[in-house]
């Protein structure tokens, strides 16, 4: 594959890694610190400042961090750079619109650790780059924008315009969604549009929160209140119909409460945003393959889902503890880091685990997204069910904190 290539101006740096990561976003650096902490040499070739991504009006999202993947931020030293400022989800409250019937986790009945943490992205992302940067044997080239990708028989070389080229035996695609290097390498995606906007903002309320993660189902979509730090802070996450979204993310500051506060309600007493409002569109996107040759794919690059079950960055953070196990082995077995065999079990491996989660959060939005009486019927009885079959409740909530399927080692007990 041969990416646009665009001459340099200036005499050319020839640098030499043991993985080159297109993309400096949560997986890209993870993976990074992951490899550099391990004797490994990757470059991340990121397009934007790092620095400017952490002014608050960046990225006004938050994310939720199973408990899986607090282990791996734990084991590549990054987690003890954000722990007091990120707040545990003790409990999961799902309601169904105003019909009083919920399903409520508690995280005692699976053991004494949270379901997992909620934290500002903005924080994530100071947190790895101040990993990353403490790692002698990482590079961060940024801002700094690929010229041109090759990837030959036996190596990969990346070409950074009016900067390095690199050379390494495995290139990883961690750059988005609308990935240059997946589009480039000729991976075909699937993608549909939910015709849903994810509306994020930041509030205070009157009363603590508890540490409570709340998710309301509404018929545009759920209505998500996640708890911060101090406690009487929240994350929202209001899904609403993208024809609708554009005329409330106008509305002067008290109608938006008013707005707001309608779906919010007053459990926590007088809510008020204090943050600015963001949107984002919504929709499911996925690869045909994980690996092409000399390439691996990482994250939104591969799978990109329905905010509903808050697994996207979880499900991320899987792919870099997969693959940081398959490179590990390879390289204690003496293989080339990026032959056919070795990407061939990464691509087995985050196959299923990612078509699964995939498909439940895709039939999760469409079975509570609506309005439909005989499924609203069917969602109500539902969580009547599920609420009283401790069984089912606790094969959920071990879901929820990503204790599924077969964990790589960074994410173990």
């Amino acid at each position: 594959m041969t990416g646009r290539r665009k001459m340099p101006d200036t005499p050319m740096r020839s640098l030499s890694a043991d993985v080159v990561i297109v993309g400096g976003g949560f997986v890209g650096l993870a993976l990074a610190c992951a490899l550099a902490e391990h004797g490994l040499r990757p470059t991340v070739v990121e397009t934007s400042d790092p620095d400017a991504a952490l002014a608050r009006g960046f990225d006004g999202r938050a994310s939720a961090i199973a408990l899986t993947s607090r282990r791996l931020l734990e084991r590549i030293g990054v987690w003890e750079k954000l722990a007091e400022e990120a707040a545990p989800m003790l409990d999961i409250r799902v309601s169904e619109g105003g019909s009083g019937l919920f399903l409520h986790y508690d995280h005692r009945e699976v053991g004494d650790q949270p379901f997992g943490h909620m934290l500002e992205n903005r924080v994530l992302r100071r947190a790895l780059l101040e990993r990353l940067r403490e790692l002698p044997a990482a590079t961060l080239l940024a801002p700094a924008r690929l010229g041109s990708l090759d990837r030959h028989v036996d190596h990969v070389r990346a070409v950074v315009v009016n900067g390095e080229s690199i050379k390494a035996p495995l290139a990883i695609a961690a750059d988005g969604r609308g990935s240059r290097v997946r589009d480039d390498a000729g991976i075909r995606t699937t993608r549909w549009s939910y015709g849903q906007t994810a509306i994020v903002t930041t509030v205070e309320h009157e009363r603590s929160h508890g540490f409570v993660a709340n998710e309301h189902f509404l018929p545009a979509g759920p209505f998500a209140i996640l708890p911060l730090l101090p406690e009487t802070r929240s994350s929202i996450v209001w899904t609403e119909r993208s024809a609708i979204a554009p005329a409330i993310m106008a509305l002067d500051d008290d109608a938006f409460r008013r707005e707001l506060w309608r779906r919010f309600g007053d459990f926590l007493g007088n809510v008020r945003p204090v943050g600015p409002r963001f949107s984002y569109p919504l929709s499911l996107q996925y690869a045909a393959a994980a690996t092409a040759p000399r390439l691996a794919l990482l994250g939104d690059a591969l799978h990109a889902m329905h905010p509903i079950a808050g697994q996207g960055l979880n499900m991320g953070l899987r792919d870099v503890a997969a693959l940081f196990d398959v490179l590990l082995e390879a390289r204690a077995s003496g293989q080339d880091l990026g032959s056919r065999a070795v990407l061939a079990r990464y691509q087995r491996w985050r196959r299923f685990d990612n078509t699964l989660m995939l498909a439940m959060t895709d039939g999760l939005n469409r079975l509570f997204s609506n309005a439909v009486p005989p499924l609203r019927l069917a969602r109500e009885l539902g969580l009547a069910v599920v609420h009283r079959m401790p069984l089912m409740k606790r094969v959920f909530m071990r879901h929820a904190m990503g204790m599924v399927g077969e964990l790589p080692q960074l994410m173990r007990g």
